[in-house]
């Protein structure tokens, strides 16, 4: 499916005394991503959270192969994983200013009803707009 990549400039308060990026960033980096995909598509998270729809990830790997430093503008390309259901999955890649693979991730979300507090099928608004 298609991507979308988004630069990131890496401050110096993710980064340890080294200047390398402290692991727990990168979630917030891939979120990040996913939110200007979906963004991109036509869908936001706000506007999800008002229709009662919550996305909250169940599901969260890393692989690390380099490590972004303090001040490089990193990119974080996003792609959906496959047509969502009752979860959505997205695919990462995060670069350095050097094109060097740094990360590849993948995050899995389930939809759930701000109401019940139980997993429901994607909105078809989603689905619709997915399909564009």
């Amino acid at each position: 499916m298609n991507f979308d990549e988004i630069p990131i400039r890496v401050r110096y308060g993710e980064t340890d005394q080294m200047g390398v990026v402290h692991h727990g960033n990168y979630a917030l980096y891939m979120e990040m991503g996913r939110t200007e995909w979906l963004r991109k598509k036509g869908i936001s998270y706000k506007q999800m959270e008002d229709d009662g729809v919550m996305l909250p990830v169940i599901s969260m790997s890393l692989k690390f192969k380099k490590s972004a430093l303090y001040d490089e503008v990193i990119k974080v390309k996003t792609s959906l994983s496959k047509r969502p259901s009752v979860k959505i999955e997205f695919d990462y890649e995060i670069y350095n200013e050097l094109g060097e693979l740094l990360v590849t991730a993948n995050t899995v979300l389930a939809f759930i009803n701000m109401e019940t507090k139980r997993p429901m099928k994607c909105p078809d608004y989603i689905l619709e707009k997915l399909d564009t």
